[in-house]
């Protein structure tokens, strides 16, 4: 039986993303350089901050950069873009009904905890949730499973009993490593990448109502026991 659903935070709660990727976008016009979107996608998920973006730039200069001065002028303008950015579709109804039907609901994120919880009290989604789980709790963030080990283990619920939702390659791999089943809810920016690993993808999260999230969770977990023997 499902009990829990565990959501990232970055790209699936709030497009943060496209913020991240258009205050890249005007540093790389700038140096007189492109980034393919598949590039981008498969650098998001892991960190908040892809140390690979500043590389990239570096190798296309040829020497290094700031990067402490870039990243400040950098983070100013995501912050501009993501003023009055509401919560991604079917978010806010999902954890409405999943909270009034008694499931308990979780956080893994790979963003620090203040930038996480900051922006769900911003949007008055912070009390829906039991637990936070942040790249300042774990040593390893995602494609690791360390962030969702942790809220399974705070939440009191084991891998069968829990659905993630993702946004990126790096959160899917996460997730099934720590055992659950998957839903990939691709955005703008990270749907240029493939996630085969995924056991549901859907365009938004409200494609499906929570008993049909549910409904799949269970099926595959029962296939997956009877395939066990």
């Amino acid at each position: 039986m499902i009990r829990a659903l565990i959501l990232d935070f970055d790209g699936l709660i709030l497009d943060t993303e496209t913020p991240l990727l258009r205050s890249w976008h005007e540093i790389y016009r700038q140096a007189g350089m492109t980034v393919s979107k598949k590039t981008w996608a498969g650098l998001l998920g892991a960190v908040a901050d892809p140390p690979e973006a500043y590389a990239l730039l570096e190798g296309h200069l040829g020497h290094p950069v700031d990067r402490n001065a870039l990243r400040e002028r950098r983070f100013a303008r995501e912050l501009e873009f993501l003023q009055d950015e509401p919560a991604m579709e079917g978010v806010c109804a999902l954890l409405e009904e999943a909270s009034g039907r008694g499931l308990l609901l979780g956080v893994a994120s790979s963003s620090q905890r203040a930038w996480v919880e900051g922006h769900l009290k911003q949007l008055g989604l912070h009390r829906w949730f039991q637990t936070i789980a942040t790249a300042d709790d774990v040593e390893r963030t995602k494609p690791a499973p360390d962030l969702y080990i942790r809220a399974m283990r705070e939440l009191g619920v084991k891998p069968e009993s829990a659905i993630a939702f993702e946004d990126s390659l790096h959160g899917v791999r996460a997730a099934k490593s720590a055992g659950l089943f998957v839903v990939a809810v691709p955005n703008d920016v990270t749907r240029h990448l493939p996630m085969p690993e995924a056991d549901l993808i859907v365009a938004s999260i409200a494609e499906k109502t929570l008993d049909e999230y549910i409904a799949c969770a269970e099926a595959w977990f029962g296939d997956a026991e009877h395939a066990g023997g």
